[in-house]
């Protein structure tokens, strides 16, 4: 029996990460999801937040997903998200400045879509903020 998983994280525009893994975890939307090999099938949503990877060789990835599907096979996991960083690209200074900016735009929103968007953007930064965090104090 494999002791490992494959897994893959896509963004709209490339592949994040693609390898064999030993564990899993990330923001599912009833809370946060540990996936092991053989794990049961399952599709579902995920929030925006942080995917963590055990890798094969003992290693750890972090990968900031701003919400999206994952789907779960026995033998391989796969997270799809229009919005996908590696840990190691996010950015302090860009986070602060785009949370800053959804900030501005709750702020003058004058329709209910507009406050919807801006509240959808500042969740997407918090959490981006948070697992920058989170990836920091791992390194």
């Amino acid at each position: 029996m494999a002791n490992t998983i494959h897994v893959d994280v896509v963004s709209a525009e490339e592949s994040i990460f693609s390898g064999e893994a030993k564990f899993v975890a990330l923001p599912g939307e009833a809370g946060e999801l540990g996936i092991y090999p053989r794990h049961t099938p399952l599709i579902t949503r995920i929030r925006p937040g942080a995917v963590r990877i055990e890798t094969a060789d003992g290693g750890e990835e972090f990968v900031f997903v701003a919400g999206g599907i994952l789907e779960v096979q026995p033998s391989t996991v796969t997270v799809l998200s229009d919005t996908a960083i590696r840990g190691k690209d996010l950015d302090d200074e860009k986070a602060n400045v785009a949370k800053a900016a959804a900030e501005e735009a709750l702020k003058n929103a004058r329709s209910d879509i507009d406050i919807a968007m801006a509240q959808s953007e500042l969740a997407v930064m918090a959490a981006q903020i948070a697992a920058l965090r989170k990836y920091r104090q791992k390194k």
